[in-house]
């Protein structure tokens, strides 16, 4: 589907919107009145239906069915059955992913899988490689886990590492024969640049190593289709663009080649092969349930259903037509009606590389993110001075653009952002 060329001025934008195939699902979801919502990208808002299913779960499930809602309910098959309905959205086939945990966790588990597998085939590579911008919590996973490693391995005297990729060192030239494990995120949390999921998954692989993607800010928000490119692990959130509320749990994928190896410390009792048989040694299942661990958040679970339901109804083709329409309108709009302020685009123009989050760069980044917060337009900040917006097209109209970068360009003309209140850095949005 080829992205429509909008003229910028918002009569053309409302006919835009009149004519746009994806605007009934804005019905989908609670707004607030008087507010753009420009922050999917960090927590998605509620779909409706997912307070009337929390309180099903806790008036119903629980309070009446008690502990025969794990059967009953079907609570002890929620992990299973929603990562199938979450894999039709990331190129996975049935009984290759799990909602469970959080990504952190997921992250940790797939790395200890990919060490694992490559220690028993290639035992010379002991490099985990990341991106020096990757999200934080990636990198201090993949630190984690080598420390780990090198601590138990410290007689041997192997040792482990993370090496970062930067402007200074390119994938192709960290890519040696020393490298295990690649784990990059598939749209970059803070710029919103995108790898070519299809091209470092085969690059990694011809150099001899296993890739895992994070897409926290790609699921549900741009096609992913991880078995079309081959990939070996992802894992990722389901509060960001899937809209399952504050600290919903995570999911992971494993590529069904990979199942069969597919090991990590975490063995709690719901990876076990016979969970209720109380077996004193572990055996792990010989399915998708061996990517669990522990007892399962059944409530918060219950509500990812709402906002995947909701995914799955859209076409993603459309979805990501309109995001590329409302991100090349929002680059646009504030480069000629804000350009003067000194915002400075790190997010890359090309379609191919970009993602569905926009990031501008002011040294006065964290008070102007204020003032437009408090003018009802919800973006986000990342250091270092980094205005970061979410453009979602599920519930974001044309119109909803043009009046945030009408707000944002009067708050840089008066300079209402420069007062002590938004400039004091008390708390981080």
């Amino acid at each position: 589907m080829s992205t429509p060329t909008l003229r910028t001025d918002r009569a053309t934008l409302q006919e835009a919107d009149r004519t746009d195939v994806l605007a009934g699902f804005r019905e989908r979801f609670s707004l607030p009145e008087g507010v753009i919502y420009l922050d999917g990208n960090s927590l998605g808002p509620l779909p409706l239906g997912a307070a009337e299913r929390a309180a099903e779960v806790i008036n119903n499930e629980w309070a009446h069915g008690l502990i025969r809602s794990w059967n009953t309910a079907g609570w002890f098959e929620l992990p299973t059955r929603l990562g199938d309905k979450l894999a039709k959205l990331i190129g996975g086939n049935d009984g290759e992913t799990v909602v469970t945990d959080t990504t952190s966790l997921n992250l940790f588990k797939a790395l200890a899988s990919a060490v694992r597998i490559q220690q028993q085939d290639a035992p010379g590579r002991r490099v985990i490689l990341t991106e020096r911008d990757n999200f934080p919590t990636d990198i201090y996973i993949a630190e984690g886990i080598s420390d780990f490693l090198n601590s138990v391995k410290a007689e041997t005297g192997e040792h482990y590492e993370v090496r970062l990729i930067d402007e200074n060192l390119s994938l192709a030239d960290a890519l040696d024969d020393s490298v295990a494990v690649v784990a990059l995120s598939h749209v970059n949390y803070r710029t919103g640049a995108m790898w070519d999921m299809a091209g470092v998954s085969a690059a990694a692989h011809a150099a001899g190593a296993l890739v895992i993607w994070d897409l926290a800010h790609a699921a549900g928000a741009v096609p992913v289709d991880l078995n079309g490119a081959n990939a070996d692990y992802a894992v990722g959130c389901t509060y960001k663009y899937l809209n399952g509320g504050p600290g919903s749990p995570a999911f992971i994928w494993v590529n069904a080649r990979h199942q069969g190896r597919f090991w990590q410390p975490l063995t709690g009792w719901w990876s076990h092969s016979a969970p209720f048989a109380m077996a004193d040694s572990y055996t792990a299942a010989n399915d998708v349930r061996r990517f669990l661990c522990g007892t399962q958040p059944i409530t918060s679970m219950a509500m990812i259903e709402c906002g995947l339901d909701v995914s799955l109804e859209a076409d993603m083709g459309q979805v990501r037509a309109k995001s590329l329409a409302l991100t090349d309108l929002f680059i646009s709009l504030v480069e000629e009606r804000c350009g003067q302020f000194g915002l400075e685009l790190i997010t890359p123009a090309n379609h191919a590389e970009r993602g569905s989050h926009v990031s501008f760069s002011h040294p006065e980044g964290y008070a102007i993110i204020q003032a437009l917060t408090d003018r009802g337009v919800i973006g986000d900040y990342r250091e270092p001075g980094v205005l970061r917006f979410g453009i979602t097209p599920l519930y974001l109209s044309y119109t909803d653009i043009w009046d945030a970068v009408e707000i944002l360009r009067d708050i840089l003309e008066t300079g209402s952002w420069d007062v002590p209140a938004y400039k004091a850095r008390n708390a981080v949005t």
